[in-house]
């Protein structure tokens, strides 16, 4: 089978820092290509992949301001359908935009729909030709038909495995209103615990106003946008991951690795997070701060090899990678 992994160029695949959308389309990338599978991965070209890599977009346009997303995006689209008839199936990983042209493709079309970043880009969806794949039932819309969910994997063996937790609690993710931040300082507050913060700024202002004032690199240190490294030492020497989200997140990785490193993840039970958090083995679903306050104390006595057994089961690369073989054989029949 030769399948075309049609990848996003906000970031490289994988990212150097943030990127979750490069982050799995990379791992599908280079697993499919360890089964034997013939994968040409459209992305930034100075992507790092064992598939073949195409693509017309050097850099990523986030790390670049001379470069318009909006531009790139399209004509990254329209190089990878040119090519189209070369493949037996592409798997789109590029939200709306590549549906608006699938009628184009000359190959079966897989979309990985990664969130709906607004109601106003599902035309796009209902009048594709394309199959498609949520990343949690939680996801899913009324309006659309799906041949499966497929739920993240992540590198096991990149995350290490810690026994021994540390005092802090950490926060992981954009520093945004969506994901919580502020709930997340005043949530280590009241435990009395200090907080590590880790993610890209994407609301300046919130930053400012609701974060920042309470940085001292103490109780709540910021250490910005981190990479993969970095990001196994940091989550397995937490006490546990607060994951207050104010959005019906499609899944969260950060909680994945975090449960990887051992480490326990409380979390507000809004959208994926009933999928993805084993409550009582690990992690614990709250619904405001008092209840993430008690649970920040009940996570913390979990067993923690109990949490990695757990997460390397329900969310291995290896697994993601079959449940996606198993769609493409579906969509080649």
């Amino acid at each position: 089978m030769r399948v075309a992994l049609l990848g996003p160029i906000a970031w490289r695949t994988p990212p150097r820092h943030y990127g979750p959308w490069e982050l799995v389309t990379g791992l599908l990338a280079d697993g499919l290509v360890q089964r034997g599978i013939d994968v040409t991965l459209f992305a930034t070209l100075d992507s790092i992949t064992l598939a073949r890599l195409d693509g017309v977009c050097e850099r990523p346009y986030e790390e670049d301001p001379e470069l318009d997303g909006r531009v790139w995006e399209a004509l990254h689209v329209a190089h990878a359908l040119n090519r189209s008839a070369e493949f037996d199936l592409i798997h789109n990983h590029l939200d709306w935009l590549p549906l608006a042209f699938s009628a184009l493709a000359q190959a079966p079309i897989v979309t990985t729909i990664h969130g709906f970043s607004s109601p106003q880009i599902v035309p796009a969806y209902l009048q594709s030709h394309s199959a498609f794949v949520s990343i949690s039932d939680a996801d899913r819309i009324s309006e659309l038909e799906y041949l499966a969910t497929v739920h993240h994997g992540v590198e096991t063996a990149a995350l290490p495995f810690s026994a021994t937790a540390g005092d802090a609690l950490v926060c992981f993710g954009r520093i945004h209103p969506d994901k919580g931040t502020a709930q997340a300082i005043e949530i280590a507050r009241r435990a009395g615990r200090p907080l590590v913060l880790c993610g890209p700024v994407q609301d300046e202002r919130y930053f400012a106003e609701a974060v920042e004032p309470h940085v001292d690199g103490n109780s709540v240190r910021y250490l910005g946008s981190v990479g993969a490294e970095e990001r196994g030492a940091i989550l397995g020497a937490a006490a546990c991951l607060v994951h207050p989200i104010a959005f019906a997140e499609p899944f969260g990785l950060s909680v994945v690795e975090s449960m990887l490193c051992g480490t326990p993840v409380v979390a507000y039970a809004r959208g994926s997070m009933p999928e993805v958090v084993d409550d009582g083995v690990t992690g614990v679903l709250v619904h405001d701060v008092d209840s993430a306050v008690a649970g920040v104390h009940r996570a913390t006595g979990f067993d923690r090899a109990a949490c990695r057994r757990t997460a390397e089961r329900r969310f291995s690369a290896d697994r993601m990678v079959d449940e996606y073989l198993d769609v493409y054989e579906r969509v080649a029949r």
